[in-house]
Order: C-alpha cells, then sequence, then structure tokens
C-alpha cells in the first residue's frame, strides 16, 4: 500500500488486478484518498459542476483546474495524479495543447493529462505525448463535446458506434497513451474493447469488465440531491449529515449553547480583576 503509484505500475496491473480512481479537487480529499490507497486521483474537469456551480465542464477555465491541481498535488505522496485538460486547454486551439499540458506537470505537479476525445484529439494526443507528457484517453460520453453527441447519453449501443469506439480506443493505444476512460458504454462494448487492447480501460458506466472503474467522488459521497446517473453506487449522504450539523449548530448558537466553557479561552483570575477595577 506504500508502494509509489507510476504510470508504468498502472500499465502493469492490466490483466493483475482492478485499478481504483477517484476525483479529488482539494487537499483534504486528496490526502483521504491517498491514505486510503487509490491508486489514480483526477482532478477532473467536473469541478465545474460539482465544486463552482457551472453548467457546463466547458466553461472551467485553465487557470481554475490549475488551482485545484495544486492543491490536489501537495496533499498526494502515494497515488497518481492525472488532471483532465479543460476544454479551453486544447479544444478551442490545439495549438495550445502541450503548452497547457506542461503547465499541469510542472506548476502543479501532475503526473499525467486525461484529454477527451474530439475530432482532432489523435493530433493533439500525439504531440503532447512526443513532449514527455503522458496522456490517458477518454471515449464514449465525452462531457466536453456532448452536445455532439445528442447529449449525455450511452454511446456505442449498435454494432456500428461500438466498433467506432474500439477504433477510437485502438488509435489512442497506438499514439501512446498509458489508459483509456471508457464512459457510458454498454459493458459488453467495454469488455470487446478492454480485452483487445494492451493499456488498461477505466470504466465509468461501462460495466464490471474494465480494467479499473473511476467515480465522480461528490455523486459516490451524496453530497447532491440532483439527479445522479444510474452508473453512481452512494457510499454515504453527506449532504444529510452535513444539513444535520448546521442546523444542530444554529440552535446551539440561537439558544445560548455555543460557545460554552469548553469551548471558550480563561483569564488568569487575577489579570482579570485588575482589569475589572481599571473599567
Amino acid at each position: 500500500m506504500d508502494e509509489k503509484i507510476t504510470i508504468e505500475s498502472i500499465k502493469q496491473l492490466k490483466n493483475s488486478r482492478k485499478i481504483t480512481m477517484l476525483t479529488a479537487y482539494d487537499y483534504p480529499m486528496a490526502q483521504a484518498m491517498d491514505k486510503a490507497g487509490i491508486d489514480i486521483i483526477l482532478i477532473g474537469d467536473s469541478l465545474a459542476n460539482v465544486v463552482l456551480g457551472l453548467e457546463s465542464t466547458k466553461d472551467i477555465t485553465m487557470e481554475e483546474m490549475l488551482y485545484h491541481a495544486k492543491a490536489v498535488c501537495r496533499a498526494v505522496k502515494r497515488s497518481l495524479v492525472v488532471a483532465d485538460m479543460p476544454f479551453e486547454a486544447y479544444q478551442k486551439d490545439d495549438a495550445d495543447a502541450v503548452k497547457n499540458a506542461l503547465r499541469f506537470i510542472n506548476e502543479a505537479g501532475c503526473h499525467a493529462v486525461k484529454i477527451e476525445w474530439f475530432d482532432r484529439a489523435p493530433d493533439v494526443i500525439k504531440r503532447v505525448i512526443d513532449a514527455g507528457i503522458p496522456v490517458m484517453g477518454h471515449i464514449g460520453l465525452t462531457p466536453q463535446t456532448a452536445d455532439k453527441l445528442n447529449g449525455f447519453k450511452v454511446q456505442g449501443k449498435d454494432a456500428c458506434a461500438a466498433k467506432e469506439l474500439t477504433k477510437e480506443a485502438t488509435l489512442l493505444e497506438l499514439m501512446g497513451v498509458f489508459s483509456i476512460v471508457l464512459e457510458c458504454v454498454p459493458d459488453r462494448v467495454a469488455e470487446i474493447i478492454t480485452k483487445k487492447i494492451r493499456v488498461p480501460t477505466i470504466g465509468i458506466g461501462a460495466g464490471p469488465f474494465c480494467d479499473g472503474q473511476v467515480l465522480v467522488t461528490h455523486d459516490m459521497l451524496g453530497f447532491f440531491d440532483r439527479h445522479i446517473p444510474k452508473f453512481v453506487k452512494k457510499y454515504a449522504h453527506l449532504t444529510d449529515v452535513m444539513v444535520q450539523a448546521f442546523q444542530e449548530y444554529a440552535k446551539d448558537v440561537l439558544e445560548g449553547r455555543f460557545p460554552d466553557k469548553e469551548h471558550s479561552y480563561g483569564m488568569n483570575a487575577d489579570e482579570l480583576k485588575k482589569l475589572q477595577e481599571e473599567n
């Protein structure tokens, strides 16, 4: 559990054991995951939705992603840290892709970046990898370009579409990615892709046959009352816990129970007497 996770050790886990991956956006969350033994910590562009309250992952900026990436990297001692390349970092002008990827490595301290599939993805990914930056690919449902996929829907549901996903995965492997996220893909399609390629697949809504699994942490911890995708298993309901704690705090303050003597600082009796005599 104490051994440092590397790009190479992740690749070696294929056909060995399942890979664990979760999203983190701040120091305490990343520290907890690192201590828990999570293999890969992703600074996901889901930060846009679950932390910053933005409507789309396309709206988050490089500077916002870097700010949170730095916080995560400060906390991590063992896990592999991967940063999502935000939309503006490589899809607005793919000429900026290498420069922006390098910022995640050199400024924030990440170990790799994740790049979603889009029409120029192979070329962009090759350039980033040629610059010495490890890349995790991402195919299937790609939230940054969901508007071109008819919304947030399962991808690869018919044989033709499934074959296209397999081609994309094969091409990304050829480009040199060290792993590929499969999002919202039928489980048997994910199984075919996983068996076909030599690099690990990480599933999110892609069934049990992938080499690993990832979830958005705020979803699996129950931070929201919003619609949660079918593939999310809630391991806690922290919003309920927080609301109850906030209500108890407010009640204690309103009724004068907090702060009490236990949670207040005292003063030397003689010094207090001097102060009272002067006032």
